[in-house]
């Protein structure tokens, strides 16, 4: 049963996809959730299509997706949804967003779909079955030491919370071979799957946010966490995910916040 629900992750991820491609350029709403959060019409035209095809096919399960309150209906299963994961980046024409799906069961991730359609790079996992790129089978990198190590970070969208990711920011630029900002959670975690980066960290994410890419970054033998190695879950508000071989590294890092 998990295939299917992998089938249709993909085939929800991959409608939305086109759908985000297509508009790009075409906004004709935008709005703010918060100082600097914003949301457009194609975000939400996106979820729509998205849960449309979901219910139609399990209409019993629960749905968490960003843009629509989370009515609970004790289902065993869930469906966590960004329809468009780096909203800032669209609004923009910046061409680095995605469309990303998860479905949890009983709290353990066992699908995730993350689609990018301006690359046409579909990223999927399934719990215990290996984490792909477009059929092919993905892994993370082996860099060693984080001196060598490529990093991919975000900032909170609450403005006073950014003192902290920051501090972290100057840590590892000092510490790491360099660290990117580009927008994603999504494509950050499946970016350290694939092994294009060696290690990822943000604070204040959502689980829409991180879902799909944590079971993504696992399938392809790398490590999720809290930011001291501890376990982790959607649900907390960081996360540290890496090739597991500059892993320790990095939770180093981010211990000493603004002591280094």
């Amino acid at each position: 049963m998990t295939r299917e629900y992998l089938k249709t992750a993909v085939e929800a991820a991959r409608c939305a996809g086109a759908l985000l491609k297509s508009r790009l350029g075409k906004i004709k709403k935008i709005s703010y959730k918060g100082e600097i959060n914003l949301v457009t019409d194609v975000d939400k035209k996106s979820e729509s299509l998205i849960v449309k095809i979901v219910t139609s096919r399990y209409p019993d399960h629960e749905i968490l997706s960003e843009e629509s309150a989370f009515t609970p209906s004790g289902s065993r299963y869930k469906w966590i949804i960004d329809p468009l994961d780096a909203t800032t980046n669209y609004a923009h024409g910046f061409p680095f967003f995605c469309v990303s799906i998860a479905l949890e069961k009983e709290g353990d991730i066992i699908v995730g779909a993350v689609y990018d359609p301006m690359r046409g790079e579909l990223f999927y996992a399934q719990k215990r079955k290996g984490a792909f790129l477009n059929g092919k089978r993905i892994m993370v990198s082996r860099v060693g030491i984080l001196k060598r190590a490529l990093l991919a970070t975000g900032f909170s969208y609450t403005v006073s919370k950014y003192n902290a990711s920051l501090v972290h920011f100057k840590n590892f630029l000092i510490r790491a071979q360099a660290v990117r900002r580009a927008g994603s959670a999504a494509l950050d975690l499946c970016y350290v799957a694939c092994g294009r980066f060696d290690g990822f960290w943000e604070l204040d994410l959502k689980p829409w946010d991180m879902a799909a890419g944590k079971l993504i970054v696992e399938e392809a033998r790398g490590r999720v966490s809290s930011f001291s190695g501890g376990k982790y879950s959607v649900y907390a508000q960081e996360i540290l995910a890496s090739n597991k071989k500059v892993h320790r590294e990095m939770i180093t890092v981010l211990g000493k916040g603004d002591k280094v």
